[in-house]
């Protein structure tokens, strides 16, 4: 006759057989709010099963709350926004991590609980995105759910991320059209009148951000060594003006070319001579580089709308402010400039982001170098 189990003790948990021949384990484990409910785990075998109990056990033990019935996605991430990025990410983060909850995570899959989201419903809801949207935004959306799932396993409410499971779309990649050196120098030559002629000049020979140029302040600025430092920007955000830290945070100290000198010492005793001039309507206090008429610092659209008005005054097409950021660093690879100098100077996060924007710049130096290869070979006597 076979030896029946031994019943577990008090506290243990139990273990039965269910009619359609799988185990089932239910244990008292703490929740959330602090009180105990039964939780159920199931298995093929006896073995699978006690080993899901004595799981459950062990965190009942040491305190950590198992959720009997995850969270839906409506909920969790709203509160993962709140309590997670909010406290810890930067405002621009915050507001698109937002946006893509609340315009697309939250209508198409937020009914879906936490535990209950598998791979497929993943699948499913990036394909009707990019149908629906563009391939960039999906992707973005990916990344979203993805990072709010791993918060969601930290806090220990699922045991795996299955957004990390699925490949997010590819989007393709933004044909870049800098101006070449020729249009470069006649839009230089078109804006040495213009009173942000200074910012012009930072933005094409440093590839500095819109941002960066804005929340420029002279403190940053140290004209007897040559040096910029670039330790904050200047973002608008929810009709509010505010300074906060580069992008990914990324403080740098930069050389500041020769041909910048000129254009930033006659910019400072321009600014000195409009502040004479407006007196007591003078409000800038915070000691920016580019400021309005009372002192104010400009407004990081303004800087662009002036941008713009010089390119078409000088017959030249429009590009944004930020591809002159592509052009620096176009005309710096074209020069000879390593890709890791290249990147601490624009302020990449990383060297493949640098690489994977200039590839067509390092293709034209692979084929020289490849045809001086070619060169060198054909000289010895003897070679075809």
């Amino acid at each position: 006759m076979a030896q029946q189990r031994k019943r577990n003790p008090n506290g243990a948990g139990t273990i039965t057989k269910r009619k359609d021949g799988r185990y089932q384990a239910a244990v008292y484990v703490l929740q959330p709010d602090g009180t105990r409910a039964r939780k159920f785990a199931y298995g093929k075998t006896w073995a699978e099963c006690d080993a899901k109990r004595r799981e459950l056990l062990d965190k009942a033990d040491s305190g950590i709350p198992v959720p009997t019935r995850s969270a839906k996605l409506a909920d969790w991430l709203p509160y993962w926004l709140e309590n997670v990025i909010k406290p810890r990410r930067k405002l621009s983060t915050y507001d698109k991590y937002e946006a893509h909850v609340r315009l697309y995570l939250v209508p198409r899959l937020g009914t879906k609980r936490l535990e209950a989201l598998g791979v497929a419903d993943i699948r499913r809801f990036l394909n009707q995105l990019e149908r629906d949207t563009t391939a960039a935004t999906a992707k973005e959306s990916h990344r979203v759910l993805r990072t709010a799932l791993s918060a969601a396993c930290r806090e220990e409410l699922i045991t795996r991320n299955v957004a990390s499971l699925v490949e997010p779309p590819r989007p393709r990649s933004r044909e870049l059209s800098p101006w070449t050196l020729d249009e470069t120098l006649t839009f230089l030559a078109a804006a040495r009148k213009d009173p942000l002629y200074a910012a012009f000049v930072l933005a094409i020979t440093m590839g500095l951000r819109r941002g960066e140029i804005v929340g420029l302040r002279w403190a940053d600025v140290d004209l007897e060594k040559r040096v910029l430092y670039v330790r904050q920007q200047t973002q608008r955000r929810r009709g509010v003006l505010y300074d906060d830290d580069p992008k990914g945070r990324r403080r740098r100290a930069v050389p500041l070319p020769a041909m910048c000198i000129a254009p930033l010492r006659w910019h400072r005793m321009r600014q000195q001579d409009v502040r004479e001039r407006a007196g007591e309507k003078w409000e800038g206090n915070g000691g920016y580089v580019f400021t309005t008429r009372t002192g104010r610092p400009v407004e990081p659209r303004n800087l662009y709308r002036s941008f713009t008005r010089v390119a078409e005054s000088a017959g030249l097409r429009v590009v944004r402010l930020h591809d002159a950021r592509h052009g620096c660093a176009t005309l710096l690879t074209a020069a000879g400039v390593a890709p890791r100098v290249v990147m601490e100077i624009l302020g990449h996060s990383q060297i493949s982001i640098t690489m994977d924007v200039y590839t067509h710049v390092v293709q034209d130096t692979q084929r020289e170098a490849i045809t001086h290869m070619d060169r060198l070979l054909r000289r010895r006597p003897g070679r075809q």
